[in-house]
């Protein structure tokens, strides 16, 4: 999902990328090296309010263990690349991110090898087959929109490049933002092909805003209504819809057609060299544990990684129904590995960004 991520820019970027965030029980950054673990995310799981699932995940975690959780958030593209610029001397423990930026930290040599406690409960497509990274929570790549102002709904790619929505549409940017790179693939997909998808989205561009490095900032836009329609996931606009009443999700279809999603998990892994390695891997095990599955949906508006968790409670229920009727495709995510620099390149030329 990224959750997988331009801002105003640099001085906001520096102080995501620089800031280092504690839990949820309000710690310093100063805890001892020895009882301390950095976590390098993409966006989403965090509460804005501070009632997210990383929020309750981390303060649990320090009761129970004692070690402080330093947090460090931004797109998936930007967290994989600091963590390359620091390869030579990692900073980070945990490095979480959306597909296809895991694969990509993975063949960058970024991750060492840990199944955590519960990954055998994992679908073999959320995981790595040699074990260096796995889901810890499930999502699916989505819109949202301004319920306030649209009604009803959008419901397809077409009615996107009404006259409507100019400068009132904007999604994240591909290749930097995870959700962002989600738009291309899912565009890809819906319209048969990396052409066709490039000669709609550069028809859309006349009504995108224009870039963004973090979907998570755009939801807000949404439901002040200065936005009418962006893109999202369904985590972490679940989660935000609690606090912002007119955000509503949705799939896009091409005219005439189904709508569709595909997964877009928050995947999970130890970083090579890590300095706090023991406590990256207790971390991981805590997060794929049955209790911080059971409140990925009441608590995150997301979807338990792990088969043998079967949350019934109402966030559950809710998301389901989200889903009902929307055709979930899976995407080849080894392709988008492999290309994902050359199809970045292509929608660059195709949108002028």
């Amino acid at each position: 999902m990224p959750r997988n991520s331009l801002k105003p820019a640099v001085a906001a970027a520096l102080a995501l990328l620089t800031a280092p965030l504690l839990s949820a029980c309000g710690g310093s950054s100063a805890a001892a090296d020895g009882k301390s673990v950095t976590v390098y995310s993409a966006d989403g799981l965090k509460g804005e309010n501070g009632d997210g699932w990383y929020d309750r995940v981390f303060e649990d975690f320090e009761k129970q263990t004692g070690i402080r959780v330093k947090y460090v958030e931004g797109g998936s593209g930007e967290m994989v690349q600091r963590a390359v610029r620091e390869k030579a001397n990692p900073q980070a423990d945990v490095l979480v991110t959306l597909p296809p930026f895991i694969q990509q930290a993975d063949g960058k040599g970024l991750l060492q090898k840990y199944a955590p406690k519960g990954a055998d409960q994992v679908g073999t497509a959320d995981k790595a087959a040699d074990s260096t990274w796995t889901s810890v929570v499930n999502n699916y790549f989505g819109f949202v929109y301004d319920k306030k102002e649209l009604e009803p709904a959008p419901t397809t790619w077409e009615q996107l490049l009404d006259a409507k929505y100019k400068n009132r549409l904007q999604y994240s940017t591909p290749g930097v933002a995870g959700d962002g790179t989600a738009v291309l693939v899912k565009a890809m997909h819906d319209f048969g092909g990396k052409d066709a998808a490039l000669q709609y989205l550069k028809k859309l561009q006349s009504n995108n805003v224009g870039p963004s490095a973090s979907t998570g900032k755009l939801a807000p836009k949404v439901d002040k209504g200065e936005l009418l329609v962006a893109n999202g996931d369904v985590q972490m606009n679940y989660a935000q819809a609690k606090t912002m009443p007119n955000l509503g999700i949705w799939f896009p279809a091409r005219q005439g057609g189904r709508p569709t999603t595909f997964a877009l998990p928050y995947a999970a892994g130890l970083v090579t060299r890590a300095p706090h390695s023991e406590n990256g891997r207790k971390l991981l095990d805590f997060m794929l544990g049955r209790q911080a599955q059971q409140q990925v949906s009441e608590i995150g508006g997301g979807f338990s990684a792990r088969k043998d968790v079967k949350a019934t409670d109402a966030d559950a229920t809710a998301l389901a129904a989200l889903l009902k009727g929307v055709w979930v495709f899976q995407p080849d995510w080894a392709d988008i590995d492999r290309n994902l620099t050359a199809y970045v390149e292509d929608w660059k030329r195709a949108t002028g960004s």
